[in-house]
């Protein structure tokens, strides 16, 4: 049914039946062919836990896979269909390259096979006929041409390239919106010294915790202030207590920066009615988590504070727009937080955190019903933390993915996490 569901869906997606091919010699960006090879059994794979699997045992299976380099010569998105959960439960596991998906023309897989309603809806039937794949000479003829014809916007993007954000022509960014926010984020001068940066080995460590939606909404009622600003006091707080339990040195202007992207209403008109084309776009913010603060309420003052201040601020899409998207859109958003993130040298940052909304209603997955959904973002160079955060009918599901060597003791911070929404809650009442 989930293969059945899946081919239903990729037209919609039609980047993943294409793979990436490199430009001899480095003359020219990779581009984008279509795999004439494409076999997606290949790539929706089934697994199982042993029956009845524990959530523990689920997570240690999403580290392991999520440890394991996709195949560069295939389209590059992996899912697996895992079996054997207690409670009558499957899990889906999808991994994709942050490069497949803009949030314009190309979407992430997980945002299309989800449904609002239990029955899903009918789709044509898929006449795909894939394109013939260009050779060599011809690739180093077109990279020729895009030198001769736009030698700056050929130049940015080998730049992108070498940074792993593969892409088309026809989907550079704007370059002087580019230009301004690698300007202000590069000028924030590089992190702050933490322990949360240290070399990254390739096993990983993958744990959750989820909180009530409406106490977050308390919190921001009380203080006037957004969803988001919540979200990254909470985070706040947990590293503060997570620091000081490893006994490391926290004083009252210690700091952690993250990189947070926060999704922004695009300057040019958009057809609102094309698939994902009213999702926005995401741009880089770099935030100092005041973990030095022992009070919740001025860590979230100064959070607020910072987040008002950035330039994009009178463009945040409001969370009411995003919720009303047609199927799933928080995968979409996550993967371009990422690539956003991937495009900015690490050093200038601690650790990423994604925040997204999503429906605040069930939804579905081949008639079956999604209860939990918890974000896998990528560890970056030198960094052993990476946070996912989604909210999805009435809850905030925080995704963390570690290193598993350096934060061996990972397994605390959903306890962190809680204590910490504790504290916000408690001072609001």
């Amino acid at each position: 049914t989930l293969l059945a569901t899946v081919e239903q869906r990729l037209p919609q997606i039609p980047r993943y039946r294409q793979k990436v091919r490199e430009v001899k010699f480095g003359l020219g960006r990779p581009v984008w062919i279509d795999d004439r090879d494409f076999d997606i059994t290949y790539h929706i794979r089934r697994s199982a836990l042993p029956s009845p699997g524990s959530d523990a045992q689920l997570h240690d299976l999403v580290a392991r896979l999520g440890s394991r380099p996709l195949d560069r010569t295939r389209p590059l998105w992996e899912m697996y269909l895992v079996e054997g959960l207690a409670k009558n439960r499957v899990a889906i596991y999808t991994k994709t390259h942050q490069a497949l998906v803009n949030g314009m023309t190309a979407l992430e897989i997980g945002h299309v096979i989800a449904d609002r309603t239990q029955k899903p809806p009918e789709f044509g039937e898929d006449i795909w006929i894939p394109a013939r794949e260009p050779s060599d000479r011809q690739l180093l003829v077109g990279a020729f041409g895009q030198w001769i014809t736009r030698p700056t916007a050929q130049a940015a993007a080998l730049r992108t390239a070498v940074t792993g954000a593969i892409t088309n022509t026809g989907e550079l960014v704007d370059l002087g919106r580019r230009i301004a926010d690698v300007a202000r984020t590069v000028a924030r001068g590089t992190a702050p010294s933490s322990p949360l940066n240290t070399t990254v080995s390739r096993a990983r460590r993958f744990s959750v915790a989820a909180a009530s939606l409406d106490e977050f909404r308390t919190v921001r009622a009380r203080y006037d202030c957004d969803i988001n600003d919540v979200v990254l006091a909470v985070v706040a707080g947990a590293l503060r207590n997570w620091l000081l339990s490893r006994g490391e040195p926290v004083t009252a202007s210690t700091t952690v920066r993250a990189m947070a992207p926060m999704s922004v209403y695009p300057d040019a008109e958009i057809d609102s009615t094309a698939p994902g084309q009213a999702i926005s776009e995401v741009a880089p913010f770099l935030v100092d988590l005041p973990v030095g603060e022992g009070n919740p309420v001025v860590r979230l003052s100064q959070i607020a504070h910072t987040t008002e201040a950035h330039p994009t601020a009178a463009s945040l899409v409001d969370a009411r727009t995003i919720v009303t998207l047609s199927g799933f859109a928080p995968p979409t958003l996550h993967a371009m937080g990422i690539r956003v993130a991937t495009s900015f040298s690490a050093r200038l940052f601690n650790l990423l955190i994604t925040n997204v909304p999503g429906a605040q209603s069930q939804m579905y997955i081949a008639g079956t019903k999604l209860l939990e959904t918890y974000a896998v973002p990528p560890l970056l160079h030198n960094q052993v933390l990476a946070i996912g955060v989604t909210s999805y009918n009435g809850t905030v599901y925080f995704g963390i993915n570690a290193d598993r060597e350096a934060m061996s003791d990972v397994d605390m911070l959903p306890g962190l996490l809680r204590e910490s929404v504790d504290e916000l809650v408690e001072a609001a009442r």
